[in-house]
């Protein structure tokens, strides 16, 4: 979330702020994606049609904050893209294509808002595919712009429509990434109905489901052979720390590949200060391991400590 005070910071400093001395690691993936919690705009007036209190919007220079950390896609489908109306979003779609960052989740109109995003990694085609069950008066739906908007309900004929699509882009991508913002913004637990529609979601071809929203982590589950982050926590952001839930701890989630299977998960533990991600030192990496290794292990995923590394591993697994 680049916005509001983070926006203010950009102002006085280097794009490369945000990502503090996380960059190493994110740089020396193949591939980076992000959920974009705010819209990138100098434009637009705050939405108004329905109640809203948080409105976060950062200034078009600010995409050099997504350069710096060689983002390759984001997903846009989340409850803050329209926070200042169709002007300022229209603005971040031709800002996202101008700086050749792959989106998805929204657009001019339906079609648009649920076309994944294609990108080469080596010799293999990913795919990324963004949706959001937040905001339901913000959905695409013909010609009518928005976000791609699904509601958690296997029954519900927009949730059959996204497992066709699913099965379709599988045709055409080795690996397809599955971004879910969803559900309430605090538990480390996933909500009863999030793990059958995310298990649908692989069962329909999904390879990595990438949950967020939530702003604590939830354990990482493996079914199928292909991981489930139900929630990846928070990230860059300014929000108050709440001293119970601790939504200033998260992960870099690394995902490893063999050929064109997964073969390994690695997660990074990090601390967000002064509107800044960092690797969290060993006392609170520790505290964040910890926790993240009981979640797990409730959702039947063995996981371990890593010293060499200094993460967490996910421990071999069956497909």
């Amino acid at each position: 979330m680049l916005g509001r005070l983070v926006n203010s910071l950009l102002e006085r400093r280097k794009p490369e702020y945000p990502w503090g001395d996380t960059l190493p690691i994110i740089k020396g993936a193949d591939a980076r994606f992000c959920n974009l919690e705010c819209v990138i705009s100098d434009h637009g007036e705050p939405w108004s049609q329905t109640p809203k209190y948080f409105h976060f919007r950062t200034g078009t220079k600010n995409v050099r904050a997504l350069k710096a950390a060689g983002i390759d896609a984001v997903s846009i489908a989340n409850n803050h893209v329209l926070d200042f109306e169709y002007e300022a979003a229209f603005e971040m779609l031709n800002v996202l294509d101008r700086e050749n960052i792959r989106r998805a989740g929204v657009g001019h109109d339906y079609a648009e808002a649920s076309v994944p995003a294609f990108i080469k990694v080596g010799d293999m085609a990913v795919a990324f595919i963004a949706f959001t069950d937040n905001e339901p008066a913000w959905a695409a739906y013909g010609s009518h712009p928005g976000v791609f908007f699904v509601p958690i309900d296997g029954k519900d004929i927009r949730a059959q429509k996204l497992f066709e699509l699913i099965k379709e882009t599988k045709t055409k991508a080795d690996i397809v990434i599955v971004s879910v913002h969803w559900g309430p913004n605090w538990g480390y637990r996933p909500a009863p109905e999030h793990v059958p529609f995310a298990h649908a979601l692989i069962d329909s071809g999904a390879d990595i489901i990438f949950g967020h929203s939530c702003h604590v982590f939830q354990g990482l589950e493996i079914y199928g052979g292909r991981p489930i982050i139900y929630s990846a926590g928070d990230f860059i952001d300014d929000y108050a720390v709440d001293e119970v839930e601790k939504n200033d701890e998260s992960f870099i989630f690394v995902i490893e590949t063999e050929g064109r299977l997964i073969s390994r998960v690695l997660m990074y533990p990090t601390v967000t200060k002064r509107f800044q991600a960092t690797m969290a030192d060993e006392a609170r990496a520790a505290s964040i391991a910890s926790k993240m290794i009981n979640l797990c292990e409730e959702l039947g995923t063995n996981v371990r400590w890593a010293e060499q590394e200094r993460c967490l591993e996910v421990l071999p697994w069956s497909g």
